[in-house]
């Protein structure tokens, strides 16, 4: 499932050590309590997991990474797969929760190939699925999560904090049959996109665990790639993706249509980059000029964050006290809703639901 050769495995554990441990140490008759704590830093399953005698299951309900071999992202690292695991077996927890629940998580959109137009499909999911336009963007990311929940569509975030050891070299991915996750980004433009990237996913009933950046041009995406990306821009610019296809190329001449891709960026966000990347993509723009205001972009956004870190630095030489809450991530309606469910049918007790929604016992009046 890890995706690890002997070598790397027992590299990982041996971090640290002045001898390292040998394949010897692992693999014979029995094993040092010590060397087991070491390989449950990797797998952090609980020293309980080793010790059942049944063998692990290795079958395609239990894992992505046993119903398919290939992903978009090829170097997916440790990070991304312990993440991707976390959420397969919360997966499958709410899928044994919904039935002794009768709860029903039936899809209610319809399935589409790579041979239907993308275009038109985005369309007719913006009828169904497009919230209320909200200005700010997480307000609209969570309006968007919202709706997908009325449609048997499960959407979580994942929040890394900055000091952990090896980030997830992910954006999100989609998991069969109705779950979607996120990476929680400084950029929610990138966050909005992705999720209605993986949405694509889901209309097409793909797997795929990945990296997407559509502020990068990327020649090398696959059929299935394309497609959602096409869907993502389409679903999110709606009627402001004609004001795009009648551009005339952007130059030096007409400023690059600056006012009109940043106004089109507010009432979409879809970021200014991500727009002239789309233009590129069309052949609306030169690669030269692209890389232009590329390079415009990516020193204005260092800037921007050096300041920060000015600020920061100077409330830090006047003894000010810097409070900084952790960020919480966006629940889905229908996760809260299908937890409250069991609650009431006795499926869980309460300190299952405090665990489940990772809140505090003194807050579950709130939610029950």
């Amino acid at each position: 499932m890890y995706r690890l050769d002997v070598q790397e495995f027992l590299q990982k554990i041996s971090e640290g050590l002045k001898n390292p441990v040998t394949k010897e140490d692992v693999f014979g008759n029995e094993i040092k309590v010590s060397y087991l704590k070491r390989i449950d830093k990797i797998f952090e399953k609980g020293i309980h997991y080793y010790l059942d005698p049944k063998a692990p299951e290795k079958s395609k309900e239990a894992s992505v990474f046993f119903r398919k071999q290939n992903f978009q992202n090829e170097e997916l690292n440790l990070g991304a797969i312990k993440i991707v695991n976390q959420f397969e077996e919360l997966k499958l927890s709410l899928s044994a929760i919904a039935k002794l629940s009768d709860l029903d998580f039936k899809r209610k959109i319809k399935k589409y190939s790579i041979s239907d137009n993308p275009r038109e499909i985005a369309l007719k999911a913006r009828k169904a699925l497009y919230p209320k336009f909200e200005k700010n963007r997480r307000d609209f990311l969570k309006a968007l999560i919202s709706s997908l929940a009325t449609k048997n569509v499960l959407v979580f975030e994942f929040i890394e904090t900055w000091n952990k050891k090896e980030k997830a070299n992910i954006d999100g991915f989609y998991l069969k049959p109705n779950m979607i996750v996120l990476k929680r980004h400084q950029s929610f433009s990138r966050e909005i996109f992705t999720l209605a990237h993986e949405l694509g996913h889901y209309l097409l009933d793909e797997e795929e665990i990945e990296e997407i950046n559509y502020s990068v041009y990327n020649k090398n995406l696959s059929s299935i790639e394309r497609w959602c990306n096409d869907f993502a821009f389409f679903f999110l610019a709606g009627k402001y993706a004609e004001s795009l296809d009648k551009l005339e190329k952007a130059s030096f001449n007409n400023d690059y249509h600056h006012d009109l891709i940043e106004n089109i960026s507010n009432r979409t966000h879809l970021s200014q980059l991500s727009l002239f990347t789309r233009l590129l993509y069309k052949g609306q723009i030169s690669k030269v000029n692209y890389e232009l205001i590329k390079e415009e972009f990516e020193e204005s956004f260092r800037q921007n964050q050096e300041e920060k870190e000015r600020e920061k630095q100077l409330l830090k030489e006047q003894g000010i006290k810097q409070r900084g809450s952790v960020a919480k991530p966006i629940p889905s309606p229908l996760f809260v809703s299908t937890i409250q469910t069991a609650y009431y049918e006795g499926v869980l007790n309460e300190y299952e639901v405090c665990k489940k929604l990772n809140i505090k016992p003194e807050k579950l009046e709130k939610y029950i």
